[in-house]
């Protein structure tokens, strides 16, 4: 395992630098997601792109670099022996969600920038796009929920 993960963390718990890391930069793609969704409301659809865009990309980061490696390295492999304990089950059923979630976003990401064959390309944005970011807010909230377990309330 990689020492990133051994690194100090950065906000007063005792979480490492790459989960402090990756919930920050989680918690600026899910403001961003949100202005992104305001602007399109407000029918501001190319700034919305960029908006969106950018948000998912910060996210990939986030989960390609840390939370895929994280739960590869410290989850998975005790996870016959520790399923059932409430950490390891709520990261689970993140890890779970949130592949389905990070895998429909890149797609409706890459469908907005024209990047996918025509066949591929949905017309109904507003059922893909509202169904990424619920589930994208949902993925948030277990995250938030997997970080206070782990590293803010008592062992």
């Amino acid at each position: 395992m990689s020492d990133f993960y051994l690194w100090p963390g950065f906000l007063g718990t005792r979480a490492t630098f790459g989960p402090d890391i990756a919930l920050v930069l989680v918690l600026i793609s899910a403001v961003m997601f949100t202005i992104g969704w305001q602007l399109a409301v407000h029918k501001r659809y190319d700034i919305h792109r960029w908006v969106q865009t950018s948000a998912a990309t910060i996210n990939a980061l986030a989960v390609l670099a840390i939370m895929v490696g994280s739960f590869w390295g410290f989850v998975l492999p005790a996870l016959s022996t520790k399923w059932g304990q409430t950490v390891t089950t709520i990261t689970t059923i993140h890890a779970a969600i949130g592949t389905v979630t990070f895998l429909l976003g890149v797609f409706v990401v890459m469908r907005a920038n024209k990047l996918v064959p025509k066949a591929w390309r949905f017309r109904n944005y507003k059922l893909f796009m509202r169904t990424s970011y619920s589930l994208y807010m949902l993925t948030t909230f277990i995250g938030l929920v997997v970080y206070v377990i782990t590293y803010i309330l008592p062992v």
